[in-house]
């Protein structure tokens, strides 16, 4: 133990000075940006051959009709897996339907993961969503791991280009500001679309 006394003094004043250094740097790489953002996921390999199959699935929609997921290709979607039953769904859902008004070159689908009733009331309770919210099989979330969402969690979004490859990955909520910088980095911003 520390029976010297001036190491008694000197021990809390050294762990509190490299505290504030190690808080300072923390700070510093963050305002930079340098930190990479622990929502933004590397897109596996895997990614967009399991897009594709999940673009090759019928799902039943909050009215229980079946949606043929393929009458979207060709053009680029930003796909939510989502729950009604999850917060951080719930929270960014109000972004997401403001992007599916306001941009018309990306088609916003919402597939969750829950129970048909308890879909069918988010939507009777939130008509301004707009955009379709399908509800996943177990074709659809058993493809997360391959999506690139291994632990399964939520919310989980992907980018896909006109041409169905996976351009980005996100888990965890957007908030106001990111889904335009995540169009414009991969140029869907005023009306383009992405290839």
């Amino acid at each position: 133990m520390m029976a010297n006394p001036f190491f008694r003094r000197l021990y809390p004043k050294a762990l509190a000075g490299l505290l504030l250094v190690l808080l300072g740097a923390a700070l510093y790489w963050a305002a930079r940006g340098l930190m990479p953002p622990s929502s933004r996921l590397v897109v596996p390999p895997t990614a967009t051959a399991a897009a594709q199959d999940l673009l090759s699935l019928s799902l039943q929609d909050a009215s229980g009709r079946p949606q043929a997921l393929a009458q979207w290709r060709g053009r680029p979607l930003l796909i939510n897996y989502w729950a009604t039953w999850c917060g951080p769904c719930r929270e960014e859902m109000p972004l997401l339907a403001t992007l599916s008004r306001e941009q018309s070159a990306v088609q916003v689908l919402g597939i969750a993961w829950d129970s048909a009733a308890n879909v069918a009331e988010y939507a009777r309770q939130h008509p301004e969503t707009g955009y379709p919210l399908l509800l996943a099989d177990s074709k659809a979330t058993s493809l997360l791991p391959e999506l690139g969402n291994p632990a399964r969690g939520l919310p989980f979004s992907l980018l896909l280009g006109a041409n169905g490859e996976v351009l980005s990955l996100r888990l965890g909520a957007f908030r106001a500001g990111e889904l335009g910088d995540l169009l414009e980095r991969h140029s869907v911003a005023n009306g383009s679309k992405m290839k």
